[in-house]
């Protein structure tokens, strides 16, 4: 018999056989065997020991083969688990070892590492599931749950064979991209709620009404209707703030106009301003565009039909007061015309219109617009004149100071020690520098006045006179009047020189005598503050001295101003009694530097 297992094992096998054996071949001698009995039943011993042996070899290699199926299976589920979950890193107990381990210790090994990666696709398989829950959520939220992304929902649809990191942060970005996406479409809705709100309040529409025909979750009082951010719901919304804001425009322009109506009405009616303050809240508008109107209600149905209303009753109201309406414009535009020294139109006099308005030839609109046409151009004309006639007064307003200058001149009493005196005294010396520019301040304003013509192919005319022909006397009298006083002074020589002979050849000399033949220049009106305005005519007839031409002379003759002229004596003036200072002022009368000199 052959030993089987190790050496120690064996040994004491085989000495036991042995010794059994031996015991067995002494029972049979005692019983008396042959030897063919004994071999007989030696090789049947031997026989029935191999099928034990041959039975046992067969139950153990059966026991290897399922160890060996077992392992195999646990090996290719761990690779099927490690390949799902794509732990590439894990290697297997049986590859690593060095030492060829038993089979029963592989399989040992291996059993807990599946049951690991079992419970770690379980959670992965979790993961899975959440996350594609709230992808296919998202995703009929942004759909509407009409029509679901066909082709990320089969991506989304979970797939065992690939749970791995690289798969889960595939998913858990496309999630956070819907998540985003829901988060954008949010505040769109929101915003575009938020517009649709204002844009209602505005018009005095109802908010609810017009949000719940878009989608009803867009209503707040729907609390168990999460709102809806599909892009049917955005186009809706979009679609009726166009609507809104299409409204609103036309509503601010028929607003505007109802407005420029009662403000034409307004002015024409005079009306008193608590009735204008009603419409405050309308009339504000005017000046704001349409994304600046956000005042409640201002823009509703009640509020325009009240304002037509108004507008209807003044218009009827102004229909009946027309020809006292006619009268206050033509009044206005009269008051214009005098304030620019314009000549009105006498074609919508006050008796014309009256008589036309009477005879129902004119329809009084009509003439009313024609009157307000003529105010615009009057006063349009009137700012294309400024220029000139902020020109016209200041040079009207040195020739008072030149006639103040030449009253205190006369007063004989000037150098007193009287109040004020030394007040009068510097005001004469600023007057001297002052009087002295009126040459070329006249030449100036001819020069502008002409280029002003030219400009507007027309002439100036003040109080119906053309200016520069006014300015054109105005210097010849001026002349006129230097030359005067440039001959007084000739013959103020002469009486002199006579005085000196008359003395020299009688030995007497005559007490010299008072004299105030020196009178005020012909045309000098006295204003308010005792000084001297020129206001003369064109031809001085029968007087010495010429007189000084003016635009206020001819609006004065025209309209009836300054009726009191004085005039100078027809007599030669005597300069006996005139002091230095006095004659020096006539001389002081110059030109600017660089004005035209005087012929």
């Amino acid at each position: 018999m052959m030993a089987i297992g190790s050496p120690t094992i064996s040994m004491r096998t085989s000495t036991t056989c042995n010794t059994l054996l031996r015991e067995l071949q002494q029972i049979w001698n005692d019983i008396g065997e042959t030897e063919a009995d004994k071999d007989r039943m030696l090789l049947e011993l031997e026989r029935e020991c191999l099928e034990v042996y041959r039975r046992k070899v067969e139950e153990a290699a059966n026991a290897k083969a399922r160890l060996h199926q077992s392992l195999a299976a646990k090996e290719a589920e761990l690779a099927t688990l490690m390949a799902a979950l794509g732990e590439l890193n894990i290697h297997s107990p049986t590859q690593t070892e060095k030492k060829a381990p038993s089979l029963k210790e592989k399989l040992a090994s291996v059993s807990p590492l599946v049951e690991d990666l079992r419970m770690k696709r379980e959670e992965r398989m979790k993961q899975f599931a959440d996350i594609k829950a709230h992808i296919e959520k998202i995703s009929g939220e942004i759909s509407g749950y009409n029509n679901l992304n066909s082709a990320w929902m089969t991506s989304v649809s979970l797939d065992e064979h690939d749970l791995s990191v690289r798969k889960l942060n595939e998913y858990q970005t496309h999630l956070h991209t819907l998540q985003k996406e829901k988060s954008d479409r949010l505040n769109k809705v929101f915003d575009c709620v938020n517009e649709v709100h204002c844009l209602s309040g505005v018009l005095g529409l109802d908010f609810g009404q017009t949000v719940s025909n878009v989608h009803p979750s867009l209503n707040g009082g729907n609390q168990e209707q999460s709102t809806n951010i599909s892009n049917s719901t955005l186009e809706g919304l979009e679609h009726a703030i166009i609507k809104l804001k299409s409204e609103r425009k036309v509503r601010i322009q028929k607003l505007k106009e109802i407005v420029a109506s009662l403000f034409e009405l307004w002015n024409l009616m005079d009306s008193p301003k608590q009735e204008k303050s009603s419409f405050s809240r309308i009339t504000s508008i005017l000046g704001l565009s349409e994304s600046e109107v956000t005042e409640p209600g201002v823009l509703s149905t009640e509020i325009i039909e009240q304002a037509s209303a108004e507008v209807e009753r003044l218009t009827k109201l102004k229909a009946s007061r027309m020809k006292e309406l006619v009268i206050k414009k033509r009044s206005e535009l009269e008051e214009i015309c005098r304030m620019t020294h314009i000549e009105p139109d006498t074609s919508t006099s006050v008796e014309k219109s009256s008589a036309l308005i009477d005879s129902g030839l004119v329809d009084p609109s009509e003439l009313l617009a024609n009157i307000e046409v003529q105010i615009v151009k009057a006063k349009e004309e009137a700012m294309s004149r400024k220029e000139v006639m902020d020109r016209i007064d200041r040079w009207l307003a040195v020739c008072e100071e030149e006639n103040w200058l030449e009253e205190y001149n006369q007063d004989n009493n000037k150098y007193s020690a009287g109040r004020g005196a030394h007040i009068n005294l510097k005001r004469a010396e600023r007057a001297r520098v002052t009087v002295s520019k009126i040459p070329a301040m006249v030449d100036n304003l001819i020069n502008k006045t002409i280029a002003w013509e030219h400009e507007n192919k027309m002439l100036f005319l003040y109080d119906g006179v053309r200016l520069v022909s006014i300015l054109d006397d105005y210097k010849l009298a001026r002349q006129q009047k230097e030359e005067e006083k440039k001959r007084f002074k000739d013959q103020k020589k002469l009486q002199d020189l006579l005085l000196t002979e008359k003395e020299a050849m009688y030995g007497s000399k005559p007490s010299p005598r008072k004299t105030n033949s020196f009178r005020k220049p012909n045309g000098c009106r006295t204003n308010g503050n005792g000084s001297m305005t020129p206001t003369p005519r064109r031809n001085s007839v029968g007087g010495a001295t010429p007189e000084l031409l003016t635009p206020r002379s001819y609006s004065g003759r025209q309209n009836g101003y300054f009726k009191e002229m004085r005039r100078l004596s027809t007599a030669p003036l005597n300069f006996v009694a005139i002091s230095k200072e006095e004659t020096m002022s006539f001389a002081s009368v110059g030109s600017e530097p660089g004005s035209p000199p005087q012929g």
